[in-house]
C-alpha cells in the first residue's frame, strides 16, 4: 500500500477541513465551479471522477473470467452476498438508525437523504481498493481479478434496478433515465476506456511493460483525483457540515456496522464452504468495502454536489479505510481457520 493509500483517512479528513474552510470563507470558489453543470452533473467533479475510475478499470483483466470454472464457489458466494444480501442489509441498518435510533437528532427529511446515500453505497461493491486489501491478506491475485471483473459486469445490469427499487420504497422518486445515465458515465465509459487501453498497451508493449511500467504511472492519480473531488464536494457542503457536525459521526455508525457485518457474513460462510483463505479473505473485502467513487458520482448526478445524499456517500469514504485495515488485521490473524492450499491450482 502506497503512502497516500495508507493514510487515506487522514487525507480525507484534511480535505474535509480545507473544503469546509473554502465554502465558509471563500464562497466565490464553489459558486464559480457550480456554474459548470450539465443535467445536474458538475463538470469539474465529473472530470475528476473519471480521473479516479479510469486507472482502476485498466487493472481489470476480463480474460480471467475464463478461469471461473476451476473453483466457482467463491464466485457464487460473492455474487449472492453482494447482490442479494448486502444492499438490503444496508437499507435495513441505515433506516433503523436514521429513522429510529437517531430520530431525536436528525429531521425526517434529512434522515431520508442520508438513507439514500447509504443505499448508493450498499449497492456498489468495491472494484478498486479491494486489490489493496487482497494484497495485504495474501489473497490469490488471479481469483481476486475474476471476482472484481464479474462484479463489474453485474454492476452494469444490477446496480440501477436495485437502487431504483430501494429508493422507491424509501419514498424517493428517481427518474430511471438519470440513474442509467450516471451508470453509463461513471461505469460503462471508463470501463470501456480502461479495457481498450489495456488491450492496446499490451499489444504494442507487452504485458510486463503494462503491469510494471505503465500502470505504476497512475498510482497516485486516482488518489489525487479523489482528494480534489472531496475538496470541491466539501466546499459545496460547508454550511451543511458546520450546521450539523454531529451528523458526520451519526452517519458513520450504521455504515461501520454494515461494513463489519457483511465481512463476517462472507468470512464465516467461506469458512463453512472450506474455501482457501486466499479466496475467502478477498471475498470478504469485496463485500465489506464499497465502490465509493461510483456512489459519490451517482449521488452528485442525481441530487447535486451540495445535497446531504452526497455528504453521506463521502462519510463512507471517511470511515472505510480504518475499518478495512482493522478487518485486514483480523483476517491475517485467522488464516489457520481455512485450508492452506490455493484452490485455483
Amino acid at each position: 500500500m502506497g503512502f497516500f493509500e495508507r493514510y487515506l483517512t487522514v487525507w480525507v479528513a484534511l480535505c474535509m477541513v480545507v473544503g469546509v474552510f473554502i465554502g465558509k470563507f471563500l464562497p466565490f470558489i464553489p459558486d464559480f465551479l457550480g456554474q459548470f453543470e450539465y443535467a445536474n452533473v458538475s463538470i469539474p467533479i465529473a472530470i475528476l471522477i473519471w480521473v479516479m475510475i479510469y486507472p482502476m478499470m485498466m487493472k481489470v483483466d476480463f480474460q480471467s473470467v475464463k478461469n471461473v470454472g476451476k473453483n466457482p464457489k467463491g464466485l457464487y458466494l460473492t455474487w449472492v452476498i453482494n447482490w442479494l444480501i448486502k444492499p438490503f442489509t444496508m437499507y435495513g441498518i441505515a433506516a433503523f438508525f436514521f429513522y429510529v435510533v437517531f430520530k431525536a437528532f436528525i429531521p425526517v427529511d434529512l434522515a431520508r437523504d442520508y438513507l439514500v446515500g447509504a443505499i448508493l453505497l450498499g449497492a456498489a461493491p468495491c472494484t478498486a481498493m479491494v486489490f489493496v486489501w487482497s494484497h495485504l491478506t495474501k489473497g490469490n491475485p488471479a481469483y481476486t481479478v475474476v471476482q472484481v471483473a464479474t462484479n463489474d459486469l453485474i454492476i452494469l445490469v444490477a446496480f440501477t434496478p436495485i437502487v431504483a427499487f430501494l429508493l422507491g420504497i424509501s419514498g424517493v422518486h428517481i427518474p430511471w433515465e438519470t440513474l442509467i445515465l450516471s451508470v453509463v458515465l461513471f461505469v460503462v465509459i471508463p470501463l470501456t476506456a480502461g479495457i481498450l487501453t489495456r488491450i492496446s498497451v499490451i499489444k504494442n508493449k507487452g504485458e510486463d511493460y503494462f503491469l510494471n511500467s505503465f500502470l505504476p504511472k497512475f498510482n497516485n492519480i486516482t488518489v489525487a483525483g479523489l482528494l480534489l473531488t472531496l475538496v470541491i464536494i466539501f466546499s459545496f457542503q460547508g454550511n451543511v457540515i458546520l450546521e450539523n457536525p454531529l451528523h458526520i459521526f451519526l452517519i458513520a455508525i450504521p455504515l461501520t456496522i454494515q461494513t463489519v457485518l457483511i465481512f463476517f457474513i462472507y468470512y464465516f460462510t467461506a469458512r463453512g464452504l472450506k474455501l482457501a483463505h486466499c479466496i475467502a479473505a478477498p471475498a470478504g473485502m469485496i463485500g465489506a468495502s464499497n465502490f465509493f467513487e461510483l456512489s459519490v458520482a451517482v449521488a452528485i448526478a442525481l441530487f447535486g454536489a451540495t445535497s446531504p445524499v452526497a455528504l453521506a456517500t463521502i462519510v463512507g469514504v471517511l470511515v472505510e479505510v480504518p475499518v478495512m485495515l482493522m478487518l485486514v488485521k483480523f483476517a491475517n490473524n485467522t488464516t489457520h481457520w481455512f485450508p492452506k492450499e490455493d484452490l485455483m491450482n
